[in-house]
């Protein structure tokens, strides 16, 4: 599914995250304490493993979290986390989560292949004139067909057989982590072929003033 709009007059299932990676530890909460109603208390920023959710998180007492810990936050006993303190906006991420983004984004990519590698196999069209190929950073109408073609001889089998097969896509892994970054930045102008998700959540409307 491209975006979470409603089709068929039903609201799209949205899964809700299981786990969460700790993109950075505030144990003594933020410095400003304009950045969030949570500050001076210890907290957490991750990203979901599943739609890359964005997320604040308070740990639990006496626990210390570790960049890079993978952390459960579904429903039912949690080890390490308290509660989740709701979403977190792209802008308001440190600088220290800036840095792993990319990291960690990419570990999330590669630990989960065979569904990215899905995507290259199955995706269709947005349009009558667009496929959802063409929204991933580096492919145009050249490759999708090239990408295309080389499926409906044989489904790629992993990131490995796309580039030895598609040699020019030299990194599809890599173009996944571009096209989940472009749609986590919630303030870059979303027109064209950005106004689309693929792999995120559609951000929540804000609410009107009364």
């Amino acid at each position: 599914m491209v975006d979470n709009k409603k089709r068929n007059g039903k609201k799209p299932t949205v899964k809700k995250e299981q786990y969460a990676v700790v993109l950075d530890y505030l144990s003594r909460g933020y410095v400003k304490s304009d950045m969030s109603k949570f500050g001076g208390k210890p907290i957490a920023q991750a990203i979901g493993t599943e739609q890359f959710t964005l997320l604040e998180l308070a740990p639990k007492n006496g626990v210390d979290l570790e960049i890079g810990d993978t952390v459960f936050i579904g429903q039912g006993k949690k080890d390490k986390i308290y509660r989740v303190l709701g979403r977190l906006n792209f802008e308001r991420l440190t600088a220290t989560s800036r840095i792993e983004l990319d990291y960690t984004i990419r570990d999330i990519v590669e630990s989960n292949e065979e569904k990215y590698v899905n995507f290259f196999n199955t995706t269709g069209a947005v349009s009558t004139r667009l496929h959802t190929l063409e929204l991933i950073p580096g492919i145009g109408k050249k490759y999708m067909w090239d990408i295309i073609n080389a499926r409906e001889e044989k489904p790629f089998e992993s990131f490995k057989d796309i580039t030895e097969r598609l040699p020019t896509l030299t990194d599809p892994a890599g173009m996944i982590v571009n096209r989940v970054k472009q749609e986590l930045d919630r303030n870059a102008i979303k027109r064209g072929k950005s106004k689309y998700y693929i792999f995120t959540q559609v951000p929540k409307k804000p609410r009107n003033p009364r």
